[in-house]
């Protein structure tokens, strides 16, 4: 999709993350692993895990809450809940549905996207279609993830991730703000470079399996940083190129968290000043599909976006899906 019909902005954005952290110290004491090695290398000091009987719909429904709060809105106003997330609490039902209920906001239609890290920048392009059209008014979207619960915490890349959740509200503009325009895509080339073997259709879970720790992800690290870096820098120039801005025209960067090495990399390539592009890594690891909202949600409420500054999205993930957005920020209604 490059150009949207009717425009549509963000009117409120919501962050939730649990209360317990891992620290970089901490996992030296599980595995093989190095605290500075992991600041140098990812710019992770430490991550924050999800309590025994916190699911993903519990940050899920935290986050969109918050939004909701900062949009001036109430749940009644909500006609339609997208969750992104790559761990859910179920296979069926939805994780959207679950947090629904916890919202108590039923009047919203609710499901699920699936695109891992680029999720949350897929829902919000599906939320401004159905704005766009005139379909439904307001969109709440969340990306949530816990991760620790697909973690093997033996393993060295027990590192990478963390838990936690952020949402934004999004619904009209006028002609003069709000999403500009979106370049989405995907290869699936690329899908077992970043997989979590079972659980589904292809290899039910079994003792055999869970003997063999083929329920927690599994990551080639290296195809990451090779494809991110390749990816990012394309997806972010195509969506230039859309709206005739150039890369000096960006205020700021409010990227996917993959690795403090591929943002410096990516910010190079497109010659972005890394002091635009914001990153919490450093606090919560990468959260995969709850990156982009958690930081937008901290960006935003430090007062670090002014109206009227040019944002970009841009985010990739395992399938490989990525893709990029510029938006002309009007915080509210």
């Amino acid at each position: 999709m490059k150009q949207l019909v009717r425009k549509v902005k963000i009117i409120g954005t919501g962050s939730y993350v649990p209360e317990k952290i891992y620290t970089n110290k901490y996992l030296e004491t599980l595995v093989e692993t190095n605290d500075e090695w992991i600041q140098k290398t990812l710019g992770i000091k430490e991550r924050r895990i999800a309590a025994k009987n916190e699911a993903t719909s519990d940050l899920a429904w935290r986050a969109g809450y918050n939004a909701i709060l900062d949009a001036g809105l109430t749940k009644d106003d909500i006609d339609l809940i997208i969750v992104a997330t790559a761990t859910p609490d179920r296979l069926a039902p939805s994780t959207a549905a679950i947090t629904q209920d916890k919202l108590k906001a039923y009047n919203a239609v609710a499901f699920d996207i699936s695109a891992v890290c680029s999720g949350f920048l897929y829902s919000m392009s599906v939320a401004s279609s159905f704005i766009a059209s005139g379909v439904y008014d307001n969109v709440l979207v969340v990306g949530a993830d816990t991760f620790s619960r697909i973690t093997d915490w033996t393993r060295r890349d027990c590192v990478f991730f963390g838990d936690g959740a952020g949402a934004a509200v999004l619904s009209s503009a006028n002609v003069n703000e709000g999403f500009i325009a979106f370049r989405l895509y995907t290869d699936g080339r690329g899908k077992f470079n970043y997989t979590i073997p079972a659980g589904g259709s292809e290899m039910p879970c079994t003792p055999e399996v869970l003997a063999n720790g083929l329920q927690y992800f599994q990551m080639n690290g290296r195809a990451v940083y090779e494809t991110g870096t390749k990816v990012l820098p394309q997806a972010i120039f195509q969506v230039l190129s859309d709206t005739g801005l150039s890369i000096n025209d960006i205020d700021l960067m409010i990227p996917h968290q993959p690795s403090i090495g591929i943002l410096k990399e990516t910010a190079r390539i497109i010659n972005l000043p890394f002091e635009k592009v914001m990153t919490n890594m450093d606090k919560y690891a990468n959260t995969s599909g709850a990156t982009i909202p958690l930081i937008l949600d901290e960006t935003h409420k430090a007062g670090k976006i002014r109206n009227g500054a040019n944002i970009l999205f841009a985010a990739v993930g395992s399938g490989w899906t990525y893709g990029a957005s510029i938006i002309k920020w009007s915080h509210g209604k």
